[in-house]
């Protein structure tokens, strides 16, 4: 037989049951101690101030609207003025004067091997000098020069030049030539060669010299130094340099006889009255 299964449990809620345990009600003498504490922990003379730490990223400056004051940067000195031409010689000589030492300007086409005012005023109206506006001026010019080579590797060079008033200017130098506003090295160096070397070419009308640039062959550099045709005035040259084979030249030392044409009536007068190469002289120098 089996035993007797035991009576059933009354069902209690365990979640009632639970609260409570932990929400016991208070009694009046609890509320009371609690009251007295809290009153002598406040009012205690000896308590202990409360330091909150200071956050570095929270901090701001006393005087938020100061402004921060910026240099002013200086402009640098703009450039010296270029001056390309004047209405006559007269006038550049006039500008010169002041700006040039005295004694200097004086030798200007009278020291054997310069040249005169008159010079310069040409190659100011053609583009072929510019002069900077200082004390003393600057003059800077674009020069081509062309070591035209020989089938045999000789290289041209110009000897010496004979001028209209007689005098001798020792060159030493390949053939050089100023050149024109706009123009390209290449193009400035068939015009020197038709030029100064063209009356010896037999060259008929306006036909070109025949003329082949080495590639590879051109350089470019800057030379500052004292002019020799015009004492007393500084010179700034950018060289360009190229290699060349021209066809039809003499095998032997040779001259050449240089012809320019100035339309312009002031020009033309100007260039009767300026020193002008008459004669090149030209030899090869072989390696």
């Amino acid at each position: 037989m089996s035993p007797t299964p035991p009576p059933p449990q009354p069902i209690t809620n365990t979640k009632i049951h639970c609260i409570n345990r932990f929400h016991k009600p208070t009694s009046l003498p609890d509320l009371f101690l609690t009251a007295i504490s809290l009153l002598l922990l406040f009012s205690s003379p000896k308590a202990t101030a409360i330091h909150f730490p200071k956050i570095p990223f929270l901090s701001f400056q006393l005087n938020p609207r100061r402004l921060v004051k910026i240099p002013i940067m200086s402009h640098p000195p703009a450039p010296n003025k270029i001056l390309h031409r004047f209405a006559t010689p007269q006038s550049l000589s006039d500008w010169l004067k002041p700006r040039l030492p005295s004694d200097s300007f004086a030798s200007w086409g009278v020291k054997p091997g310069t040249k005169n005012v008159h010079n310069l005023w040409l190659e100011l109206s053609e583009g072929e000098t510019s002069l900077a506006d200082s004390t003393p001026p600057i003059r800077t010019v674009n020069v081509v020069s062309v070591r035209i080579i020989s089938v045999d590797n000789g290289i041209l060079v110009e000897s010496h030049q004979e001028l209209s008033d007689g005098s001798v200017r020792d060159r030493c130098r390949p053939l050089s030539e100023k050149m024109k506003p706009n123009e390209s090295p290449e193009e400035a160096v068939v015009r020197a060669v038709k030029e100064e070397l063209g009356s010896i070419m037999q060259l008929e009308g306006g036909s070109l010299p025949v003329v082949r640039i080495v590639a590879g062959s051109y350089e470019k550099k800057l030379e500052e130094r004292n002019s020799v045709s015009y004492p007393g005035l500084p010179a700034r040259y950018v060289l360009h340099s190229l290699d060349a084979f021209v066809e039809g030249l003499p095998d032997d030392d040779f001259c050449t006889e240089e012809t320019e044409d100035y339309g312009d009536s002031h020009e033309y007068m100007a260039a009767n009255k300026a020193v002008s190469v008459k004669r090149h002289y030209w030899k090869w120098v072989r390696f």
